[in-house]
């Protein structure tokens, strides 16, 4: 941080520090803290503001309404996204009033706009089951890679992070597990089903040596063409070239993937407590958004299959 830095610059430093060191974020949602809070320092910039001690509940205000109807530097934001937003500004300034950046929390009373509930997307099992075949059609050991990859991501229900974090020593076919490493350094053990087993069994013996043999891999489960260990980008390249091939004409992000593991275990009549533990929420809450799936669902059928049924 420069000499120069404004007293905004490094109270948004600091909180940032706090957020790395005793919060322990992870790396995704220190990014997102980090781009929302450049955004409201330009913001704070462009109104002459450079310490936060000198933040009103008019400049806020204005700073809100500047978030979803853009400004010269950058677009608007969705909802989601502003209200993500909103979350960064008011931690910074509750952190800032707590040491001593600033006299009073000026954003204490600023609420997130309010995000339309939107249920979450799934594919059916005969789509997924295209998919994974389609994953597998690249010929030698990236096909091998792939399909297990996918396979992994349907089986365990694991954020696409996890998958690509995963190293060799993470997976226990002894006792059809994976050890993944989640949100802010959490680590959960997960069963694995035995096609997903037996394609990661595939690809570690006549894949991944092939890939790995430059010998830059650090041990990671899923590497490279020149044997690094695969981005989470790259995973979501192929993902795509595989649904692209597969034909079922829906759009699919490992997301996706995600929100259709949860989904078929609760239609399969999984309790929603064992499919939170399995997602790593930290709240069932967050999980009881896939019941409304499954309910919509049921109500589906009922209306069409029950004689007396009027909706």
């Amino acid at each position: 941080m420069s000499d120069r830095a404004t007293p905004l610059e490094r109270g948004i430093s600091l909180y940032l520090s706090h957020l790395t060191v005793e919060r322990g974020l992870a790396v995704n949602s220190l990014s997102a803290y980090r781009r929302d809070l450049a955004r409201y320092q330009d913001f704070c910039l462009s109104r002459g503001v450079t310490d936060p001690a000198a933040v009103d509940d008019a400049l806020l205000a204005d700073f809100v309404i500047a978030m979803r109807t853009g400004d010269s530097e950058h677009s608007p934001l969705a909802a989601s996204s502003s209200g993500r937003c909103v979350v960064a500004v008011r931690g910074f300034h509750k952190f800032a009033a707590r040491e001593g950046l600033s006299t009073f929390d000026p954003a204490k009373q600023v609420r997130p706009p309010t995000v339309t509930s939107r249920l979450p997307k799934a594919i059916s099992v005969a789509e997924v089951e295209a998919i994974l075949e389609a994953a597998s059609a690249v010929e030698g050991p990236r096909g091998l890679r792939d399909r297990a990859l996918v396979e992994l991501l349907y089986g365990t229900g694991a954020r696409i992070s996890e998958i690509v974090g995963l190293a060799v020593d993470d997976v226990d076919a002894e006792s059809a597990s994976v050890r993944l490493h989640g949100k802010g350094g959490k680590q959960r053990v997960v069963p694995v089903g035995r096609m997903a087993l037996e394609a990661l069994d595939a690809y570690l013996v006549r894949g991944r040596p092939i890939l790995a043999a430059s010998g830059r891999s650090g041990g990671a489960l899923f590497v490279n063409a020149r044997g690094g260990r695969l981005t989470r980008q790259s995973a979501w390249v192929l993902l795509s070239e595989a649904v692209k091939r597969s034909g079922i004409g829906v759009e699919v992000s490992p997301h996706t993937m995600r929100h259709s593991f949860a989904t078929h275990l609760l239609d399969g009549g999984a309790d929603v407590r064992v499919v939170q533990e399995l997602l790593g929420h930290a709240s069932v809450t967050t999980t009881q958004i896939y019941t409304l799936v499954t309910v919509d669902k049921l109500r589906e059928v009922y209306s069409l299959a029950h004689p007396r049924a009027r909706f």
